[in-house]
Order: C-alpha cells, then sequence, then structure tokens
C-alpha cells in the first residue's frame, strides 16, 4: 500500500466454542482481506463475553472497551455468527449493540464502512435467516452490507483448522466477502 493511513477491517464472530465453525469461516473471509494488503484484526467468540449492553450505563469492562476501540478504529469489518432456532447468536447481537456507543462519533455507528456479512448453521433456514437479520443490523447501524453474503449449513460443510472446507463453494464465498471488503476500504 501507498497510503500512509493503514487500512484495517475487523472481524467479529464465532460462538463460545474456541475454533468453532463460525470462528473458522470468519478467519477464512479475514485471510482474503489481508491478501489485499488491508491490516486484520480477530474478536472472536470466547472475547465477545460482555455484559448485557445497558444504554443507561456507560461503564464498560476491559473487553467491551476494545471492542468500542476496535470498532472505531476500523475501515470495514466481517461479521459471521452461528445460527440458533433461526437467528443469529445473542453472543453476536449483544456485541452489535455496542456498535450504539458510536453513535456520537465523527463517523457515528458503521456509518460508511463495508460490512462482510455470513451466518453459519445447522440448516438452511436458520443460515439464510441469519444472513438476513445480520443485513437488517447492519443497516439499521449505517453500514454498507457487501453485495455477497454467505448462508453456510454446516450439516453440509465442516471446517478444518487449516483455514479450508469440505465445500470449495464456501470457502470461496467466504473469500470474496473478504475481498469486497478490502476493495471497498481500498478505494475509500
Amino acid at each position: 500500500m501507498t497510503s500512509a493511513k493503514t487500512v484495517r477491517v475487523l472481524g467479529i464472530g464465532g460462538s463460545l466454542r474456541e475454533g468453532s465453525q463460525s470462528e473458522r469461516a470468519l478467519k477464512i473471509a479475514l485471510a482474503a482481506a489481508a491478501e489485499l494488503g488491508v491490516g486484520t484484526e480477530l474478536i472472536p467468540g470466547p472475547e465477545l463475553v460482555l455484559p448485557f449492553y445497558d444504554t443507561a450505563s456507560r461503564e464498560r469492562d476491559d473487553r467491551a472497551n476494545r471492542l468500542i476501540e476496535s470498532i472505531r478504529r476500523a475501515d470495514g469489518l466481517i461479521v459471521v455468527s452461528p445460527g440458533y432456532h433461526g437467528a443469529l447468536s445473542g453472543l453476536v447481537k449483544n456485541a452489535l449493540d455496542y456498535v450504539e456507543d458510536l453513535r456520537e462519533d465523527a463517523r457515528p455507528y458503521l456509518d460508511g464502512r463495508a460490512v462482510g456479512l455470513a451466518a453459519v448453521a445447522y440448516g438452511w433456514q436458520a443460515a439464510v435467516t441469519t444472513l438476513d437479520q445480520l443485513r437488517t443490523i447492519t443497516h439499521a447501524l449505517r453500514g454498507w452490507a457487501t453485495p455477497l453474503g454467505g448462508s453456510i449449513n454446516s450439516a453440509e460443510t465442516k471446517f478444518d483448522e487449516a483455514g479450508g472446507a469440505s465445500d470449495e463453494k464456501s470457502v470461496r464465498t467466504l473469500r470474496l466477502i473478504g475481498r469486497q471488503v478490502a476493495e471497498f476500504t481500498l478505494s475509500r
């Protein structure tokens, strides 16, 4: 990169289980973004264990402060949630609720930022509805959802520790999502 400013893409997601299928999916998308020369940061599920977001309280613990500051610095985001009972996880939803702390920033909420989205669920219905909810939340937070989002059925696709998956199409989709976020952030 020739720019004096490092472009940053933040990955948020996964489940409480370290190395979960959704965390592995997130890492694939982040790796593709990094290949285009952007700086990346990962905040996986186990690091998203935060107090319930409360608009009435300004107190934030260390993890919440890290999340808020990482989002504030990010030029783009990639969010991957597991789908539970047809919806995104409470863990990921609570983390996204903390974006409210950016409402008074010069760049409020996710304003002007590309946001790549994917959902990993055991079944197509939950994967698709979870992705739809992530898109709705991103739009409400003024983010620019990338043209491609990923719905991944973990009954059919298994991610491995080496950064691959049993279904090459899922890997291509996640990599394209990561590239779209990076390309958008680099073009601004």
